[in-house]
């Protein structure tokens, strides 16, 4: 669950961080060790090169094996060169290189059939070497006899070869991770740019602006459109099959109802009570027949400016009270939703409220995450035992006058309806009840 709520950037992050962390280090480690082993491989071929060179310019005669005194690879007649090369014949050395004057170790005999050469890494006082060893077999009209020839090259010379291409290697793996991580920015961004106008798309249609989505996105965006559109469509359909059916009915029961107000049976207190709750229903419910033109959801109804027209009207409606009114309540304030409803639900709490207070009234708008909306009297209060059954249709508190639980029941509902919470509880400044409504948007984004 909570790996599938990682933001799209949070979870590019992680990918540029392997990148960067992970898989350039590996593929240095990778390229180093390719290359080096290229430079050995390089080394045993120089080495070849430099033994048939050798052998072409030895002479054996009835002295034995004679060079000359000058050969022609010039890295083996220097005295600081890296290369070394030394003829033996048994155990005893007949020749050296120029470069090989300075050398006061014996190199190993390697065990090898005449012809074939072999090539090791080998180490000598603390210092390694690369060695290649070839037995042949030198031979003239009287005589024969076998030849080693073997030929030396210091690692440390592949070393500061590898040196040096480390360095150009951190260099361009610099300029690589610089690269990726901008190309990986800019592919972020153009991959985000349908989802971007995918959701201000949506935010459109939540504000009434439009309709439907309309705009042209990639294959892999075109179904979840379609869907959307045909819930859309489905849902407006829906809502204005419920519409016409609910404005039909309370329309049938008006013409009864006025029949039964005029009739005799309106006499009676009781009845008259349920009457009247019964038109306050029928009111009600045509009044959100009438102004349900859109689906609720796509509405963002500022709040202040109902506010303010609720205390306006309650102002002069509990004149006699001279209650006072305070609002905390922001101008960016939003109730995502249609704005008779807000008006329903706002009006029936602050008129419950101006009912049980005895001078005070306090309203209350926060807005983050969620929209809180609170509504506080300095009334006697609800019961904690009461609080619950306040709620259920028809039910009504002695502090509040006839028809409080049917208003309750309708804020109930509305908050219901969009899946909001209503909580009732001592308001902690004012000592009265304290009414609290919650809407979380931020799931719905």
């Amino acid at each position: 669950m909570v790996a599938s709520q990682i933001p799209l950037k949070v979870r590019q992050g992680f990918i540029l961080v392997f990148v960067l962390l992970v898989a350039l280090p590996i593929l240095f480690f990778s390229i180093g060790k390719a290359y080096y082993a290229s430079l050995v491989e390089a080394t045993e071929k120089t080495l070849e090169a430099h033994l048939y060179s050798l052998i072409s310019e030895v002479d054996f005669t009835e002295r034995g094996i004679v060079m000359p005194s000058t050969i022609l690879t010039p890295e083996l007649n220097r005295l600081n060169s890296d290369t070394y090369a030394m003829v033996y014949r048994g155990d005893l050395p007949v020749w050296y290189s120029e470069s090989a004057t300075n050398i006061n170790f014996i190199p190993d005999n390697f065990e090898a059939p005449a012809g074939s050469a072999d090539f090791r890494r080998v180490e000598y006082n603390n210092t390694v070497y690369w060695q290649l060893t070839l037995t042949v077999i030198l031979e003239n009209i009287d005589q024969s006899e076998h030849a080693r020839f073997i030929l030396l090259k210091r690692n440390d010379a592949l070393l500061r070869l590898m040196d040096g291409f480390k360095q150009t290697l951190v260099n361009w793996m610099y300029v690589m991770g610089v690269a990726i991580a901008a190309l990986m920015a800019i592919g972020f961004v153009w991959s985000a740019r349908p989802l971007q106008r995918l959701d201000k798309e949506i935010k459109a249609i939540e504000s009434g602006d439009n309709q439907q989505i309309k705009g042209l996105y990639p294959v892999e965006l075109q179904t979840i459109k379609a869907d959307l559109n045909l819930l859309l469509e489905s849902q407006q359909r829906q809502k204005e099959r419920y519409r016409a059916s609910l404005s039909d009915l309370a329309h049938a029961l008006k013409t009864p109802l006025a029949v039964l107000k005029s009739s005799p049976l309106a006499n009676d207190a009781d009845a008259q009570e349920q009457l009247d709750r019964i038109n306050v229903m029928i009111e009600h419910q045509l009044k959100r027949a009438a102004t349900g033109a859109s689906d609720t959801w796509k509405k963002q109804t500022h709040i202040k400016p109902v506010i303010d027209s609720i205390l306006s009207a309650m102002s002069k409606v509990y004149r006699d009270k001279d209650i006072i009114f305070t609002s905390e309540v922001s101008e960016k304030d939003y109730f995502l939703g249609d704005k008779t409803d807000l008006m329903e639900l706002l009006g029936n709490l602050i008129d419950n409220a101006c009912k049980a207070c005895r001078s005070q009234v306090d309203i209350k708008v926060k807005q983050n995450k969620k929209l809180t909306l609170s509504i506080s009297d300095d009334g006697p209060g609800v019961p904690e035992h009461k609080r619950e059954s306040l709620l259920t249709r028809g039910t009504r508190l002695d502090t509040y006058e006839s028809g409080h639980g049917v208003g309750m029941a309708i804020v109930s509902d509305l908050v219901n309806s969009y899946n909001g919470t209503l909580t009732i509880k001592d308001a902690e400044k004012l000592a009265g009840a304290e009414f609290i409504l919650e809407f979380n948007y931020h799931d719905k984004k």
